[in-house]
């Protein structure tokens, strides 16, 4: 701890902050030279634990019935106003061959195929017709999506002056669009961000060095933590897109938050400090600690993530982890280093001058404070009232399993996937695969299972599709009649293969069937979730408890704190589902949204419980309970309202984002910030506080 203090009174002099700025400037310069993160991040992430049900299964089909064929993918062929040309297909295909693209492996030659071989590629209109393709095994995601753009070129080229309009989709498809969406999308986030951050530092404290000064510390972060996280990858870290997008909102977010908590206080410190290093030194020894235990505990938060098994939630342990190690680092070295070298000039124009100490005005705090120490019960009951009926709102939540409807409408790959779902049998979109395993199989056997299964009324079609030489497994393929990415599928194929995990053929003999593909994953990844939900919950409660049970050296404060938040959380999760579907017609989110939710709101959410109850204790010393809490509720609110409006502005920087799911979590948690900022933290904690808390000396005269 001495050496702790030492360090950051080291920073706070001339010296120290000009050698932390200069060492932080080197070391970002330097490990700039190494790889790049875009060379590592992967769009076609797996989802699921290898060890869930459908994993297993597709492992043991890719072992029994080998395919070396690599990506597959459709072209879609489509007129809009009427029957298709045959000729106009091969033509448009025959380009494609004759471009000898690099990378595609296989295109399915339907001017070979007989008439009832063909049917089953085109629509019952006649209108649409799909055309397999394969990809070469091994490409990247950045092959998918160079491959694609030369493909598509060659095709719509081909289609000038002809009725067919040309698509591709399928994995493959979907792929290569993904990749592009991102590399587009991220950039635009990045300067999304900085833009709402730039405005409104500049619009609520009216100086442009304020403003620049974060922003300055925050890139340096940025680009750290950027590089650090390509080293990850290069070590083999597979890194998804959709996490490198949220975890840049969350390095602006506690970055920004972190300079707000320290350049208030400075500013604090300056009224009582001629010089402006004493000030910082003075100023950081107050905020060092709660501004890095709010940064441990969101640390701490994102470890938590190593124990989920959806592998969505593990990515974001490593990379999260890292990028708050170095945030941490930068709000105690860097951004103080900043503040001390520019001094009162940071704060021009309305520079903070010694002596002054009455100079800083608490114009909407100061009564705020007032009205909830004198009125805690009408403020609590109110703002409770207000959580309760918002979080009921829960009981609504839909899930939306379909990833191609995250996409933005007009995206090739999804334009074409919809031109599919609509004019084919819905559940040839993704058909499931069953393993089935046995002694002594016969084409027979996979025949009975299959004519079994046909008269289900759920299955469209199942036909046999492979059997084993030693007649130890076969598959059989089957289409769904409902759409393979609903509920409906899921839940239908959730109690069908638990009701035939063994079947018992006619001769007596039981085999057993496992289930593969995209509704099995769908099945896997409902359960999972809902599983890693309970845990990450527990455990996050459980850890945050015990951290601030550290804190504050008490029992009855941590659970006050723990459950705002929660409470908070559950509110913003209600209201939210409510109005993305009002405003923007989103009435089902995706699964992972709940759970990026509850780690950001309640990790962040800590902070800003942390900064205000830390006041309260500085001032409980000397003041009594009431007191004490208008004077922490006073102090920090301008701090804590500014840095919530900063934070909910970045998060909601990702609605700029083309994805669905991004738009949804981003607009969810802004929402429970704005919440837990102006209602949880400003009036129901400390309405919390005073109902529960009492002055020991007055304890102690009632006990007499």
């Amino acid at each position: 701890m001495n050496l702790f203090k030492s360090l950051i009174d080291q920073v706070a002099t001339k010296k120290g902050a000009w050698i932390t700025v200069v060492i932080w400037l080197v070391f970002m310069i330097g490990i700039s030279a190494g790889p790049k993160l875009g060379d590592y991040k992967v769009s076609n992430f797996q989802s699921l634990p290898d060890e869930a049900q459908s994993m297993i299964t597709q492992d043991q089909l890719d072992e029994y019935f080998p395919n070396d064929k690599g990506t597959p993918g459709l072209y879609v062929f489509h007129n809009p106003d009427g029957e298709l040309a045959l000729e106009e297909v091969t033509a448009i295909i025959d380009g494609i061959q004759e471009a000898k693209i690099e990378g595609i492996e296989e295109i399915v030659d339907v001017s070979v195929l007989p008439p009832q071989a063909l049917s089953a590629f085109l629509s019952e209109d006649k209108t649409t017709m799909i055309v397999p393709m394969n990809l070469k095994a091994g490409l990247g995601n950045a092959d998918y999506a160079e491959i694609n753009d030369e493909t598509t070129n060659v095709g719509t080229n081909m289609a000038k002056g002809l009725d067919t309009d040309f698509y591709i989709t399928g994995p493959a498809g979907i792929a290569g669009d993904t990749v592009k969406l991102f590399e587009s999308a991220d950039l635009k986030l990045l300067f999304a961000t900085i833009a709402i951050i730039l405005v409104l530092l500049i619009g609520i404290y009216r100086s442009p060095l304020l403003a620049i000064i974060p922003l300055f510390a925050t890139v340096v972060v940025y680009q750290v933590v950027n590089q650090i996280v390509a080293l990850l990858g290069a070590g083999g870290l597979e890194i998804n897109n959709s996490t490198t997008s949220i975890m840049s909102i969350l390095l602006f977010a506690a970055v920004i938050d972190y300079s707000l908590f320290v350049f208030s206080r400075y500013r604090e410190e300056l009224n009582h400090h001629e010089n402006q290093f004493e000030a910082m030194k003075v100023a950081m020894r107050a905020t060092a600690k709660p501004v890095l235990f709010a940064g441990g505990t969101v640390f701490a938060a994102m470890i938590i993530l190593y124990f989920a098994d959806f592998r969505d939630y593990q990515n974001f342990a490593p990379i999260f982890g890292t990028a708050m190690v170095i945030i941490m680092m930068a709000s105690v070295t860097l951004i103080p280093a900043l503040f001390a070298l520019f001094g009162r000039k940071a704060f021009w124009p309305k520079v903070p001058k010694y002596g002054e100490t009455n100079e800083v005005k608490h114009g909407v705090w100061g009564p705020i404070a007032k009205f909830v120490v004198r009125k805690p019960g009408v403020v609590g009951g109110i703002v409770f009232l207000f959580l309760i009926v918002t979080a009921a709102n829960v009981f609504n939540l839909n899930y939306e399993f379909n990833s191609v409807k995250s996409f933005p409408k007009d995206l090739p790959s999804r334009v074409a996937f919809e031109i599919v779902e609509e004019k084919f049998n819905k559940g040839d979109l993704a058909q499931t695969t069953v393993l089935v395993t046995g002694k002594e199989l016969t084409q027979e056997h996979l025949q009975e299972i299959t004519s079994d299964f046909s008269e289900n009324e759920q299955i469209g079609s199942a036909r046999p599709s492979g059997l084993k030489e030693d007649g130890e497994h076969g598959k059989i393929t089957i289409s769904l009649k409902v759409n393979p990415y609903s509920i409906e599928a899921i839940e239908f194929l959730e109690d069908f293969r638990t009701d035939n995990a063994t079947y018992r053929l006619s001769n007596g003999n039981n085999v057993e069937l496992s289930f593969a593909g995209t509704t099995a994953k769908l099945v896997d990844e409902q359960q999972v979730n809902n599983s890693d939900i309970k845990k990450i919950v527990l455990l996050e409660t459980l850890l945050i408890l015990v951290l601030l049970l550290v804190l504050t050296r008490s029992i009855k404060m941590p659970i006050y704190m723990m459950a705002t938040i929660l409470i908070s959380y559950v509110s913003a999760l209600g209201l939210g589902i409510f109005l993305v579907d009002v405003l923007f017609g989103y009435d089902a989110i995706s699964t992972r949204a709940p759970v990026y939710a509850f780690i950001f709101l309640v990790a962040l959410g800590i902070d800003y419980n942390i900064i205000l109850v830390s006041r309260f204790l500085e001032e409980r010393k000397s003041l009594n309970v009431k007191d004490a809490l208008e004077v922490a509720i006073r102090n920090t609110g301008g701090v804590i309202s500014s840095a919530g409006i900063i934070l909910a502005a970045t998060f909601a920087a990702l609605m700029t984002m083309p994805i669905t799911d991004l738009f949804i979590f981003g607009f969810i948690v802004a929402i429970g910030i704005i919440i837990d900022t102006f209602l949880v933290r400003g009036m129901l904690l400390p309405s919390l506080i005073l109902f529960f808390e009492k002055d020991k000396t007055k304890a102690t005269k009632e006990g007499k």
